[in-house]
């Protein structure tokens, strides 16, 4: 990104710029300092797109698509990190796996691709249409946020059906992991089938595609209703489109905050309650093994259930007639905990840099890094270097880190534990 063909002629790009861009990519948030689509040249673009399939599809999953392809042996350390990142039960299949989650994500951007195309060739194109419908729908399902329209997203398609569905079709779908996706489609299946029916389709799926599917649809039904209630009058905002329209936008704006980063309404546009709201979707973000970062749907759900259970005075926290591990229960205290603590760390961090920054905006653009989202009120293309630095090692860490770490809780929480127990002794707590 810093080479200068990747810069379009008339254009400087720093090496901060270049690296913000790369990490903003390979982490698939959305933040950017430059705008895409006039700032860098095709070959940039393409170096763009490339970064953003690759952290969407994972590293782990696409070095083992190469070994696949090159018939070399994958190894038993890579295979139990490939088991760790998609949270599987067991390693038998892993290839299998692998090559089904990349043909899942080719198939959903292709079927993307397509629907943006309808709208885009005939306007601009088959060349630049069918380019910008690429890159949109590769963004969209890898969660980027990223897009070629300039440096106003979607917000010139705020009252168009078929952007607006086909983006949040691709948020949902990819923010709901790959294992929802194949636990659905077994059950599918079997109705066709004749081998179900479908009174017994929700009772039949797994655990883990009860707690995201509800949990999900919680987040974007309340979602929806919170910011259509709070903007409804709000003419900054949605207020003078028509009942429609602010419905649809209400429920783009509640999915997008999953992680996606696009927007159809300008975000310092937005009321209080609105942003506090968009705060907490964003640091939620979308399930496991999908393209989606934040701390999760399932670690939300498992932590909500864990308070519940200590207020009825039970023992183990239960949910559709199962017991959840304690192990997972410490894993989503981790992962949680780490992220409002990188959050936190990160505005300390910011102020020292930027003292004189709105609060409102700061918080709003470090949520949508820890969460790799990518929405801003304004702030990103106005940051100066060390708080660049600070946003780069933001979003690197709210990639990386509560995954890892949650995998690392877990993997110690199953070894054997040791025989030695120090006393107990009592402290008071709140």
């Amino acid at each position: 990104m810093w080479l200068p063909l990747c810069t379009a002629p008339g254009q400087t790009t720093s090496f901060s710029d270049a690296m913000f861009t790369a990490t903003t990519c390979v982490c698939v948030t959305g933040l950017v300092t430059v705008v895409t689509a006039t700032h860098w040249s095709l070959i940039g673009k393409l170096v763009i797109l490339l970064l953003i399939q690759i952290g969407g599809i994972g590293l782990i999953a696409l070095a083992s698509v190469i070994f696949i392809y090159l018939n070399k042996k994958i190894s038993m350390k890579n295979r139990r990190m490939i088991q760790e990142s998609y949270n599987l039960e067991q390693m038998s299949g892993l290839v299998k796996v692998v090559r089904k989650v990349v043909l899942c994500v080719f198939a959903a951007e292709g079927i993307g691709a397509i629907s943006y195309g309808i709208y885009f060739i005939p306007r601009v194109g088959l060349v630049k249409g069918a380019g910008q419908a690429v890159f949109t729908a590769v963004s969209a399902f890898c969660n980027a946020g990223i897009d070629l329209l300039g440096d106003n997203s979607l917000a010139d398609y705020v009252t168009n059906p078929l952007l607006n569905f086909t983006t949040i079709s691709l948020i949902i779908a990819s923010g709901l992991g790959f294992t929802v996706w194949w636990d659905l489609g077994k059950r599918f299946k079997l109705i066709f089938q004749k081998k179900l029916s479908f009174g017994r389709f929700y009772r039949t799926l797994h655990l883990q595609s009860k707690i995201v599917l509800v949990t999900t649809g919680i987040l974007l039904v309340g979602g929806t209703f919170l910011i259509f209630l709070f903007e409804y009058d709000n003419p900054a905002s949605i207020g003078k489109l028509t009942l429609g329209q602010k419905l649809m936008a209400s429920l783009f704006q509640a999915v997008t905050t999953r992680t996606a980063g696009f927007f159809t309404v300008d975000q310092a546009a937005f009321t209080n309650g609105t942003a506090m709201l968009c705060l907490f979707l964003m640091l939620i973000g979308g399930s496991p093994m999908g393209t989606a970062g934040g701390i999760k749907t399932t670690t939300l759900a498992v932590l909500v259930l864990s308070i519940i259970t200590n207020l009825r005075g039970k023992k183990d926290v239960e949910v559709c007639g199962r017991k959840i591990r304690s192990s997972y229960v410490r894993s989503a205290l981790v992962v949680a905990g780490m992220a409002v603590s990188v959050l936190f760390v990160s505005l300390l961090a910011f102020f020292a840099v930027m003292p004189d920054a709105p609060f409102i905006d700061v918080l709003y653009e470090l949520t949508s890094a820890v969460g790799t989202v990518g929405l801003s009120r304004g702030l990103t293309s106005a940051l100066s270097t060390p708080a660049k630095w600070i946003v780069i090692f933001t979003m690197y860490i709210g990639r990386i880190g509560p995954l890892t770490l949650g995998a690392a809780v877990v993997s110690r929480a199953q070894k054997k534990s040791e025989n030695v127990h120090l006393a107990e002794e009592n402290i008071m707590i709140g």
